[in-house]
This record gives structure tokens, C-alpha cells and sequence, in this order.
């Protein structure tokens, strides 16, 4: 990997261009035919995977929201429920993701990602009847689940078909859905607990579940007709003969592997070597340097405030999802056009700790400090489809092994939330959290020196 100010043709992680200071959209060595096949997949597979990923925050994000406009009072969840509930989604899409270590080179992607959007979107839909404690903790445990694969299976169809330098653009506006979801899921129960509170006997918050369904499910469906799969198992909805050719040359000019099934002696090729564990420890340390952000942490600032009703809380707690969306465009962007993956993630990273410092002091800190702090919490996870990318990018000459890393780094990163935000950020702790702000704190100053030793061995690996 070269640096990002070096921008020659063997540099696989920023546009190839004749000037380092000549930004474009395409590399110099892009040909017209296969600029056109890019514009083609942008405009298809990216629009797609953004309208995805947005339903699946806005189901994601709707349980904080839920809590706060009535669930909690309903239920009777006076306790820990909330991060238990949140706990549960945490397990589920955990142990979703284990079969997938092993099949994304045997199942066509256009085929699983689909039929998995829809059956979460069922089990989004069941959150609306329910009633106590485990019937919640169950409809969690099962939207975890069939949303568990979606993440790292769009990266690899990202991987599929985009080269190193291209990716963390897509990524990034893949990963605008996160700051969209969390902002239309605020939105929706906002409206939902001002005009329908009571319709047909129903909880403002019930019908924000039913709402979110109706519009998970269409799209799930619309899936099977936009993905386009991977390049050794293509969707013929959307790709020709012509457009496959197209992608071959390209990626092998670039030194991406298209062909390859998994097979048992892959894990101990995958489980013995340093950089595996190298970009484990990155990926452990990104969620948790966030984790914050799932926790519900700025919606339960604002209602403490107690100076709010309940569709102004949900509405103030969009703030911080509307600036994801700048945030993560500009450290993507700026990973593939000049950066390079791992200042873009130091830049990300650093603003990320600096808002994390502020919570951690709290006492003493001006309100406006504080707004300014939860404001600046985006900047955590801006970074990933950088990382993501920058994995699929490591990795290119592999498909198997691709594969098999993407889902076990976020099963492992991802099961550590399940117990660090249970220690650390306990319902009863809000909206101080005097052990989760300043853990937060020292996973994103160790994400930044982890990501230096990547790229430092990366590049002794030349």
C-alpha cells in the first residue's frame, strides 16, 4: 500500500490520477467502456444498498425512540430493559452471522440479502403487539438475526465488483443509511406519537413498528431485481454478457481474484496470519470507540432536561444522525480521492475523542459543550466504510478469504458491544455514564494507534 500522497499506479487505495492534486471521479486508466460500467453499477447498486441500509436503521434506531415516547411507561421498563433489549438485538445478530462465515462464494447475494430483509421486516412489524419483557427481548433477538449478514455481505458485493480506491465512496454513501435511519426513525415517532397516539386503540409507538415494516418489506423485495450479486455468481436481472467481461479485465488489472469457494483449509490460512488479528483488534476498537451512539445516550439527555414534550425529544435527537450524513461523506470521500484509509480514520477518530473528552469531564462543562459533544458523535462511525473498504482492498486476491474475514471481524467486534455497553453503559448510569463516556474515550485513542500499526504492516508486507 502506498501512502496517500503518492498517488502512482501501484497504489490501490487512492484514485490513480496524473497530479496529486487533480481530484476526479475516475482513475487515468479507466477506459470509456468501463467508465460507463461504472456509472451503471453506481447508479443501481449504490442507490440500492443506501435505501437498504436506511430501513434497517430506521428499525434499528425505532426501540431508543419507542422508550422515550411511551414504551418505557407502557411496559413498565424501569430498570436495566433498555440496554437488555438492545443486548438482545446484539446476540441475534451475532450468532446470525456465523452461517455466513462459510457461504457468501456459495449462495448468490441478489438471492440472500433480499429474503433477509424481508423476514426482519416481519419481525419489525411483530414489535407492535408487544406486551411484556421476553416478548420484546424475542422480536429483538430474531430482527438481529436476519439483519446480521446485511452489513458485511454489501461489503462484499461492494468488493465484488469496485476496486481498492473505489470502494470507501460507495461505502460512504452506503453508510449514509445510518445517519438517514436514525434521523427518519426520530421523525416517524415523533409524528406517529402526535397523530396517531390512540388510533384503533394503539400506542403512538406501536404504530411507529407497523409504519417501519411497511417500508422495510418493499424494499427487501426490490432487492431481488437491483443487487447485482457478485461476479462469479451475477444477477441476470441487471448485468449483461458484456457488462461481466467488462468487470473481469478491469479487476484483474487491478489484482482482484473473482473466482474462489471456501473451503476448510482456508480458516487456518485466515486464523495464522498477523494482519487477520491486526485488523480485528481495529474493528474491536471502532465499535466500541461508538458504542455510545447505540445506547440511546444524547435521547435520554434530552429528556432528562425534562424541558422538552415527547415529539420535540425525538425530533432534537435527529441532530446528531443529519450531520452523519456530512461526516461520513466527507472521510470517505476524502479516503479515496486524497487521504487514504488510515489518516481519513485518524482524522474521524480524533473528533471522535475530542467529543468523548467533553462528555467524560461533564461536570462543570457548559449545556452548549455538551450539544456540541453529542453533535460531534457521528464522526465514530463516518469511518467504517473506509475501514471496510479498506479490508475488501487487503484481501482483493482472495474472494473466500474476503469473505470469511468481513463477517468474522464484525462478529467478533460486534459481540464485544454486547457486553462492554452492558458494564459500561447501564440504563441507570443516563445521562452521565461515568464508566461508558470514558471508555469510549480510550477505544478511540487506541483505534487510532491500531490503525498506524496496519498501516505499518501492511506496508512491510508490501
Amino acid at each position: 500500500m502506498m501512502d496517500a500522497d503518492n498517488p502512482g499506479p501501484g497504489n490501490t487505495n487512492v484514485v490513480r490520477r496524473s497530479a496529486w492534486w487533480k481530484l476526479q471521479w475516475y482513475s487515468d486508466d479507466d477506459t470509456p467502456e468501463e467508465r460507463r460500467f461504472i456509472i451503471k453499477l453506481d447508479l443501481i447498486v449504490v442507490p440500492y444498498a443506501l435505501l437498504a441500509y436506511w430501513v434497517k436503521y430506521i428499525d434499528q434506531a425505532n426501540l431508543n425512540n419507542a422508550y422515550v415516547s411511551g414504551m418505557k411507561e407502557d411496559l413498565g421498563f424501569y430498570g436495566n430493559e433498555l440496554v437488555r433489549l438492545q443486548t438482545m438485538y446484539i446476540v441475534g445478530a451475532v450468532l446470525g452471522q456465523i452461517p455466513f462465515l462459510f457461504l457468501f462464494t456459495y449462495i448468490p447475494m441478489y438471492w440472500l440479502i433480499p429474503s433477509l430483509d424481508v423476514l426482519w421486516g416481519i419481525f419489525t412489524l411483530l414489535q407492535y403487539r408487544g406486551n411484556s419483557f421476553a416478548e420484546m427481548a424475542a422480536y429483538r433477538f430474531f430482527v438481529g438475526w436476519f439483519e446480521a449478514a446485511f452489513f458485511p455481505a454489501m461489503h462484499y458485493v461492494f468488493g465484488s465488483w469496485y476496486r481498492g480506491h473505489e470502494i470507501a465512496r460507495r461505502g460512504g454513501v452506503f453508510y449514509l443509511g445510518v445517519g438517514l435511519g436514525t434521523l427518519t426513525a426520530g421523525l416517524i415517532t415523533s409524528a406517529t406519537t402526535s397523530a396517531l397516539e390512540g388510533v384503533n386503540g394503539l400506542a403512538g409507538w406501536r404504530w411507529m413498528y407497523i409504519i417501519c415494516a411497511v417500508i422495510t418489506i418493499p424494499v427487501g423485495i426490490l432487492g431481488y431485481f437491483l443487487l447485482p450479486g457478485s461476479l462469479q455468481k451475477p444477477n441476470p436481472w441487471i448485468l449483461t454478457e458484456s457488462d461481466l467481461e467488462i468487470s473481469r479485465k478491469r479487476l484483474a488489472r487491478g489484482g482482484h481474484a473473482f473466482q474462489g469457494k471456501f473451503q476448510v483449509g482456508t480458516i487456518k490460512k485466515i486464523l495464522v496470519s498477523t494482519r487477520f488479528w491486526v485488523v480485528v483488534l481495529v474493528d474491536v476498537l471502532f465499535w466500541n470507540a461508538g458504542v455510545y451512539l447505540n445506547t440511546g445516550t444524547f435521547l435520554l439527555w434530552i429528556k432528562s432536561l425534562n424541558r422538552y414534550t415527547t415529539p420535540q425529544v425525538n425530533q432534537f435527537g435527529t441532530i446528531q444522525a443529519a450531520l452523519a450524513i456530512p461526516y461520513t461523506l466527507f472521510t470517505c470521500f476524502a479516503s479515496d480521492l486524497f487521504m487514504g484509509p488510515a489518516w481519513a480514520i485518524t482524522f474521524a477518530s480524533t473528533w471522535n475523542a475530542v467529543a468523548l473528552l467533553i462528555l467524560t469531564i461533564w461536570h462543570g462543562v457548559p449545556e452548549g459543550a455538551i450539544w456540541f459533544a453529542f453533535s460531534s458523535g457521528y464522526w465514530a462511525i463516518s469511518l467504517s466504510s473506509v475501514f471496510h473498504g479498506w479490508v475488501n482492498n487487503l484481501l482483493r486476491d482472495s474472494p473466500e478469504e474476503r469473505g470469511f474475514t468481513l463477517v468474522m471481524i464484525n462478529i467478533l467486534a460486534q459481540s464485544s458491544t454486547a457486553w462492554t455497553q452492558i458494564l459500561t453503559f447501564p440504563t441507570l448510569d443516563q445521562p452521565r455514564y461515568p464508566k461508558g463516556f470514558p471508555f469510549c474515550l480510550g477505544c478511540a485513542v487506541m483505534l487510532i494507534v491500531a490503525t498506524w500499526i496496519l498501516h505499518w504492516h501492511t506496508k512491510q508486507q508490501g
